[in-house]
């Protein structure tokens, strides 16, 4: 029979690989960023496609702190015009979901970047 110190890095190894897994899902399943933006709809384009999303917005869009990213998504319609977003995207899959806010709704330096009274 082994003896408990034969054992460690066997039991060293599992807790890595468990905790590899666990951060692993939590950034690509669980992890959402917040992000802001303003529709312009001089940004958007009518895309071909087999699905309902006939529409491809490209916009920047600021986190609650202010730093800006590019964003894409897609809808099955225009959107209002100057209308603000609240976007949540994920690291590897993108824009998974959105929806209009009012502007008080914005965080104070989104407002800041925006040029929103």
């Amino acid at each position: 029979m082994e003896s408990f110190k034969e054992k460690i890095p066997m039991i060293v190894t599992v807790i890595i690989v468990i905790a590899l897994i666990v951060g692993a899902y939590y950034f690509l399943v669980i992890h959402r960023n917040l992000y802001y933006t303003q529709i312009d709809n001089t940004k958007v384009e009518e895309i071909s496609t087999t699905d309902d999303m006939k529409y491809q917005y490209t916009l920047t869009a600021y986190n609650k702190n202010g730093k800006s990213k590019e964003i894409q998504f897609k809808t099955y319609r225009e959107l209002k015009e100057d209308a603000y977003l609240e976007v949540e995207v994920m690291q590897f899959r993108g824009v998974v979901n959105w929806k209009e806010v009012q502007a008080n709704e914005l965080p104070e330096k989104v407002k800041a970047e925006m040029n929103v009274e």
